[in-house]
Formats: C-alpha cells, sequence, structure tokens
C-alpha cells in the first residue's frame, strides 16, 4: 500500500537556528499517527512545514504528489488539512459562520456543503446546539469542537492536529480524543501532535518521539507505551 504521507528529511530553521532537522515520517491511509516529546522540541514547527505555512527544505509528498511548489489553500483543496494549536477560530462570528469558513475551498458547491454542515452538526451535537451563538461564548471543549468542524468542513482526507487536549479538563480531553479516533470512520487519517503522551498513544496506531528537533524513537504506539525511556520520561513512571 503506497503511502498516504511521506515526509522525508524535513529541514525547517530559525534564522540560524535549525528547529527540525532531517525528520522523516510515513503514515498510510486510515492510521492515526502520533508525535510526542518536550516542549520546544519542534513539534508544532514540522506540523506548519508540512501544512506549507513555512519555508522547509526536504519532502512533503501527500498521495504521491509532491507538494513542495503548493500553497496552503492548494493543500486544503487536495484535502491536506491542519488545526492549529491556537484554533484560530473568529471570535466574533458565530459557531455556523465560523464552520462555513471551513468550506471555503468548496464554497461553489452549496449542496456539498449544506451537507457537510448537517453532517458535522451530528457528529457535534453541542456545536448544533450552539450554532448562533459567537464563537468567544464557548468553553474550551467547544471550542476545540468547532475548529475539529471547521476542518471536516473541508472534507479532508488528512488531518494535522495540533495540541487539541491543550487547556482543556481531563474528562473533556478524554472526549476530544474519543472523537479524534472516531474519524478514521470518515476515511480521515490523522498526525497527532500531542503534549499529552499517554493520551497520545492510547489513541495512535504508531508514534514518533521528537526531542530537539530529531526522531530519536519511533514504533507502534502500544510498543512505545512500554519503552522504558519513554515511560520514564513522558508517561511518569518506570518500566
Amino acid at each position: 500500500m503506497r503511502p498516504l504521507l511521506e515526509i522525508a528529511d524535513l529541514r525547517v530553521a530559525y534564522g540560524k537556528v535549525e528547529a527540525v532537522r532531517g525528520v522523516s515520517i510515513a503514515m498510510e491511509p486510515g492510521q492515526i499517527v502520533t508525535v510526542i516529546g518536550p516542549n520546544g522540541a519542534g513539534k508544532t514547527t514540522l506540523l506548519a512545514a508540512a501544512a506549507g505555512l513555512l519555508r522547509s527544505r526536504g519532502k512533503v509528498v501527500y498521495d504521491g504528489h509532491d507538494l513542495g511548489r503548493l500553497d496552503v489553500e492548494e493543500r486544503v483543496e487536495r484535502g491536506f488539512c491542519l488545526v492549529p494549536e491556537s484554533r484560530e477560530l473568529f471570535g466574533d462570528m458565530t459557531v455556523a459562520d465560523n464552520l462555513l469558513l471551513g468550506a471555503y475551498a468548496r464554497r461553489r458547491n452549496g449542496t456539498e456543503v449544506k451537507e457537510s454542515l448537517q453532517h458535522v452538526y451530528g457528529r457535534f451535537p453541542r456545536l448544533a446546539e450552539r450554532r448562533r451563538q459567537k464563537a468567544q461564548t464557548l468553553s474550551g471543549g467547544e471550542r476545540q469542537m468547532l475548529a475539529l468542524g471547521r476542518a471536516l468542513m473541508a472534507r479532508p482526507r488528512l488531518l494535522l492536529l495540533d495540541e487539541p487536549s491543550l487547556g482543556l479538563a481531563p474528562l473533556m480531553v478524554r472526549e476530544i480524543l474519543r472523537i479524534v479516533a472516531s474519524l478514521r470512520e470518515l476515511g480521515v487519517s490523522i498526525l497527532l501532535v500531542e503534549q499529552n503522551a499517554r493520551a497520545a498513544l492510547e489513541t495512535a496506531d504508531y508514534g514518533y518521539v521528537l526531542e530537539t528537533g530529531e526522531i530519536t524513537n519511533q514504533g507502534p504506539a502500544a510498543v512505545l507505551a512500554k519503552d522504558a525511556r519513554v515511560v520514564a520520561t513522558y508517561l511518569g513512571g518506570s518500566a
């Protein structure tokens, strides 16, 4: 099976400081792959570069096509979508209007957009209840649902999720990651960057450990969760 995503020898620098150094990642269709690591390791930079938001060297190959010359909008049109850590919602706009922005690339097909909106409301009933509220009035968990829902409006094949559990209470973390895992039912593959390593490895099929801009470990998520160094460093225990 051809990988859905191949990142090869990716390098990103801020001035003279190389934040991501020769990172290579591959994932198959239908997989959830997670990248864990400490703050400042380069996880967010990795996702931003893959999405086309930062200049980088190396290759990002999606569904057999090199994305190097494509801008962000073109990547979204191909089904490649980033949900950023900051969520980047428009607080003064309603929930419904924020969702419709996610379908911007498909705005000419009104029927398809309406179908997507109904599907998102079906998956996130809370958003349906609050569709006329301004985004700034939502709770943290509801804002994350809105960010995910907006991304789904683009009908992606691949979602890049940056810290979806950030700032959420433990019960809401479990709910958001349950929703993330359920997106496979839609044929969506997920590259998940997550500070909560335990939850990330419980959710993912495969994992990478990123430290100081480099991959230092990788393997099936269940195996990484039992690795002595991963347990001691990221899971708060000893093997």
